[in-house]
């Protein structure tokens, strides 16, 4: 029971420092006249290269322990950009060659979550 929370607050602790370096970057990097979101992809490209370390060594060395890979690949990466988790398990089912859940994980994700997120604003408004 201590080890889950611990674990927990391995977790809590990275997406805290995570979310706010998100937030730092979004206020050091604005949009920039074009219109492009420049800050959240720099914190995705940045989140999936960190991920990728992280989970990297915690499978071919001892480098990084279950409990550091917690802190910083669940909570860290977590908080700091959903999108290098979604990256990482997309890779680990490429890895296992499960191409049709790739497939239906990459379209069920962009699609649905755009037709979720249209639906959500829908709802606002007419609950607005």
């Amino acid at each position: 029971m201590q080890e889950r929370y611990a674990a927990l607050l391995l977790v809590g602790a990275g997406g805290f420092v995570g979310a706010l370096l998100r937030y730092l970057v979004t206020l050091a990097i604005p949009f920039i006249g074009t219109g492009f979101p420049f800050a959240t992809f720099s914190v995705n490209l940045a989140g999936c290269f960190v991920i990728g370390v992280v989970s990297e060594l915690s499978v071919t060395t001892s480098l990084v322990s279950p409990e550091l890979r917690l802190l910083l690949a669940t909570g860290f990466c977590g908080g700091f950009t959903t999108f290098s988790s979604y990256m990482y398990e997309i890779m680990a089912l490429l890895r296992d060659g499960e191409l049709l859940y790739v497939s239906l994980y990459l379209l069920g994700s962009v699609i649905g979550g755009i037709v979720c997120l249209y639906l959500g604003m829908q709802a606002a408004r007419v609950w607005g």
